[in-house]
């Protein structure tokens, strides 16, 4: 695991003392994403700047890697999980190695077969590799965007780096991006490629691009995440995900290093941790919860623990120490995240920290298996298709007139909407006319189906689960999910591993039918099945509860002053309507609306803002 910030410019004149002493700077930004080892590489065109977290023996992959007699310089943050396999059919082509590195591997397979290579690699990555002798930048990153890869040309200085800071600090002042701030009200998160700083820009999940000095960049897709169901009896189903299970946890515990698990009482951690435990029995493993009834899952972890016979170390996180985390959270996280399970996972990681170098987690398995409960919503709203389309027209216009909070209202908003129109992800925040009174400067034709229309045009035909599924694992999986994952751990200088998002079992997932993975009662069903033989029967069919946080509780009792005082000191009123939003917290406070998300949201965009633009100018 590493990171890297590099800038490529189009001349040998361009690249100045300031520069290179700029990217010196940049460096120590990303110091906790490689704590270990640091590198550069420069010639007339190309600097990079390079840090590694040793999780494999540090001398086997040593960077910046050069390759092809010295023509290639690659570094590479991730890791390559079938670099054996990889390796294996490359010395039977002739090449032979001098490491056991999977970094050598993904040179040799680029000496081979190009950009082609990307899709042969299994794992997580973001990577770059400079052709000296044809003056080409290479990058790529991973199918699922595990790992980061960000990018920016300024005045034909084009920078690259793992971490958006690393690029912001040795540019001038940034323009805030209006319409990624529109679609972080909507979503939660900043939608890939667009972050917040105008013109920095995010490579999405499963594309590489190619960058000479004298032209634009050129992005191109290698992986693309469908569903493709097949006929299958549930028999060779179930056989499938076990076996493709057993096979990417055995794959992501490679390491020279202590490998642990993050367990909560849901079924993905538990399977990851039920098979890792066969290949390492003493395997730690850590939880995470809170005081409030109702939002920890620590007993249900620690039962699972003993049923399980591994280790676990469970922590209670206070409202005290949920706030005092949040300084440092949203200065690694580069945009606004307004996900609160952000702090339990930061928590989580800062307690393995002391007890491993590698963490295993669930990720994942929600999207590719149908794991949300909003997926089973196409059976509730059945009804609706046999409405005739008269009556559904006006049922429409009475869900429109109807106050906010009456009972039935959203049933019917949702029932009278296509799909296409109100399904914007697993997690949807402010809408349209909610976002005209939040800012100054909104803007109409700014709104969230310019990110979802594409999406959902490439899946028309398919089952709305489907669909629903592929907008996810387009937008709201490497958005929220992977983002969080990837800085929570980084922060402490640990990897993050996610068995579930794997091109083998992906392989499988996409070609499940959907009766098998939603039914009357239940999400995951068919995952439940085959994980019956490894996990204990009281995690079976527990409904899911995710990481929840009691933001709704403390934001009327012990954060309310602490979200009020943020309200009326931050300097955004050019920005936010902040009357507006201190009407949300006085009627979250009273009882009269639930506002907790879009408060939390308005309060994590605030902090950043102070964070980044008013503390760094």
């Amino acid at each position: 695991m590493c990171g890297f910030v590099g800038v490529l410019v189009k001349d040998d004149h361009q690249l100045t003392e300031d520069i290179r002493e700029q990217m010196n700077q940049a460096k120590t930004f990303i110091k906790h994403r490689g704590p270990d080892e640091d590198g550069r590489f420069q010639d007339d065109l190309m600097l990079v700047e390079f840090v590694r977290l040793s999780i494999i023996d540090l001398d086997k992959g040593k960077q910046p890697f050069y390759f092809g007699e010295d023509r290639y310089v690659l570094v590479f943050n991730g890791e390559i999980y079938n670099y054996k396999l990889l390796r294996s059919r490359l010395q039977k082509k002739g090449y032979t190695f001098e490491t056991e590195s999977d970094t050598e591997v993904v040179a040799t397979m680029f000496l081979e077969f190009g950009v082609n290579a990307f899709r042969e690699l299994r794992g997580m990555f973001g990577l770059a590799i400079w052709d000296k002798e044809e003056a080409i930048l290479y990058g790529a990153r991973d199918p699922f965007g595990i790992k980061p890869f960000f990018y920016m040309e300024e005045d034909g200085v084009f920078y690259f780096a793992s971490e958006k800071k690393a690029i912001t600090t040795v540019t001038t002042s940034l323009p805030l991006n209006e319409q990624a701030l529109q679609h972080y009200f909507s979503f939660q998160y900043v939608p890939t490629p667009m972050t917040l700083t105008n013109p920095i820009q995010l490579l999405e999940p499963g594309h590489y691009f190619i960058k000479k000095p004298q032209e634009k960049i050129s992005k191109s897709r290698y992986f693309h995440a469908t569903f493709q169901p097949i006929d299958g009896n549930e028999k060779q189903i179930i056989n499938r995900i076990q076996e493709v299970m057993v096979d990417s946890v055995e794959a992501h515990m490679q390491s020279d290093v202590p490998v642990g698990a993050f367990l909560s009482g849901g079924i993905d951690s538990s399977l990851v941790v039920a098979i890792a435990k066969h290949m390492q029995p003493s395997i730690k493993t850590i939880s995470v919860g809170f005081a409030e009834e109702g939002y920890s899952e620590i007993p249900i972890a620690e039962r699972t623990a003993a049923a399980l016979g591994v280790d676990n170390i469970s922590y209670v996180i206070s409202p005290e120490e949920y706030v005092q985390s949040l300084s440092e959270i949203i200065s690694q996280l580069d945009d606004p995240l307004a996900d609160p399970a952000c702090v339990p996972l930061y928590v989580a990681a800062k307690i393995a920290k002391n007890h491993m170098k590698v963490v295993l987690s669930g990720e994942g398995a929600d999207e590719l298996f149908g794991g949300y409960n909003i997926y089973r919503e196409f059976e509730s709203l059945k009804l609706f298709r046999y409405i005739p389309s008269i009556l559904l027209k006006w049922l429409k216009y009475l869900s429109r007139i109807l106050p906010e909070g009456v009972a039935g209202k959203s049933f019917i908003e949702r029932g009278t909407t296509p799909l296409k129109e109100r399904y914007i992800g697993n997690a949807k925040l402010f809408e349209e006319q909610e976002k005209q009174a939040l800012l100054t400067s909104y803007q109409a034709s700014c709104n969230y189906r310019q990110v979802t229309g594409e999406l959902f045009d490439r899946v028309e035909n398919d089952h709305p689960l489907h669909q629903m599924q592929y907008i996810d694992i387009h937008t709201w999986l490497p958005g929220d999910i992977l983002l969080k994952a990837d800085r929570m751990t980084m922060i402490h200088s640990i990897e993050l591993r996610t068995p579930f998002l794997d091109k083998e079992v992906f392989e499988v997932a996409r070609k499940i039918p959907v009766e098998y993975k939603i039914t009357d009662h239940t999400t995951k069903a068919i995952l439940r099945k085959a994980a019956k033989e490894f996990v204990p029967d009281h995690v079976i069919n527990r409904k899911k509860l995710g990481f929840p946080v009691p933001i709704r509780h403390w934001l009327r009792n012990e954060l309310y002053e602490w979200a009020q005082a943020i309200i009326r000191r931050s300097n955004t009123d050019h920005i936010i309507n902040k009357a507006y939003c201190l009407k949300l917290l006085t009627e979250h406070k009273l009882y009269e609306r639930d506002h907790a998300r879009k408060l939390w949201a308005v309060l994590m965009f605030m902090l950043w803002y102070k964070n980044f633009i008013e503390d760094q100018s």
